[in-house]
């Protein structure tokens, strides 16, 4: 699948705060995700081995360039089941928009989808693989149909211990996942700003929790800490290449555990 004519936004980064345009494209078969730096006149595809960082989102870089906080926009475009597609930026993040996957989702809507010719490539987990790091773990396991079950536990008032399992479809995550939103805490934002980071964050597009509440008006979900964590988990493992047959289970996963999983 393709999208059947090209769409653009302009939206604003997360971290340097400026406005970014965004164009999809449609591809032919076989060429996969490939985003393209305008600015930079430089293709970076989309594969496990040109992720460069995972500290605060996922990260893509090839010959010196970047482009940072893939995983919202790459989670719609693996429930749309879109295998191949341009993505023109003219700066190094994509526009954070509300924080969620939403907006994209509304970008793939009106740009539409184009069956192609060729035979879809499914990759079916025959084995149990997992990744640990202390008491934290992700780990892909056999399973009938796609699955994300994700545990997360925060000492919070507000989110302290959450578990979802959700069973994997386009529907299915448009209406669970795909409106839940990024989330952080003051004091890592103060920190953020103080290092040139976050300028674009706003109540407007993550929530934002001081040491006993949220400071947004409300949540869209009791649980959308944990179904935004699932959210990530998808655009993390769309990294594949493939659509994934298989159970996803992580017990406070990250992008960097994540990362680990996709090249065991």
């Amino acid at each position: 699948r393709t999208i059947k004519k090209s769409v653009e936004i302009v939206g604003v980064g997360l971290h340097k705060g400026v406005p970014v345009k965004m164009k999809l494209e449609p591809l032919d078969c076989d060429m996969g995700i490939v985003f393209y730096r305008s600015d930079e006149a430089i293709s970076i595809p989309l594969t496990p081995n040109n992720v460069i960082d995972t500290k605060m989102a996922t990260v893509i870089g090839k010959d010196g360039v970047t482009i940072s906080t893939i995983e919202h926009f790459l989670s719609a475009l693996y429930a749309y089941g879109i295998d191949n597609l341009r993505v023109v930026l003219n700066d190094n993040e994509m526009p954070i928009m509300d924080g969620s996957a939403a907006s994209f989702c509304m970008m793939l809507d009106e740009a539409g989808i184009e069956e192609q010719s060729e035979g879809k490539k499914i990759i079916r987990i025959k084995k149990a693989v997992k990744v640990t790091d202390g008491e934290k773990y992700v780990s892909l396991t056999p399973a009938e149909s796609a699955v994300f079950d994700f545990t997360i536990r925060f000492e919070h008032p507000v989110i302290d211990k959450q578990h979802k399992r959700f069973i994997f479809s386009k529907t299915n995550f448009i209406n669970e996942i795909s409106r839940a939103r990024t989330f952080g805490f003051l004091k890592e934002v103060q920190y953020l700003r103080s290092k040139n980071l976050a300028l674009g964050g706003s109540l407007e597009n993550a929530i934002v929790l001081d040491d006993k509440k949220i400071l947004n008006d409300s949540l869209r979900f009791e649980d959308e800490f944990v179904r935004h964590k699932i959210l990530d988990a998808i655009g993390d493992m769309s990294l594949l290449g493939y659509t994934m047959i298989g159970e996803y289970n992580a017990h406070a996963g990250s992008h960097h555990l994540n990362h680990l999983l996709l090249h065991q």
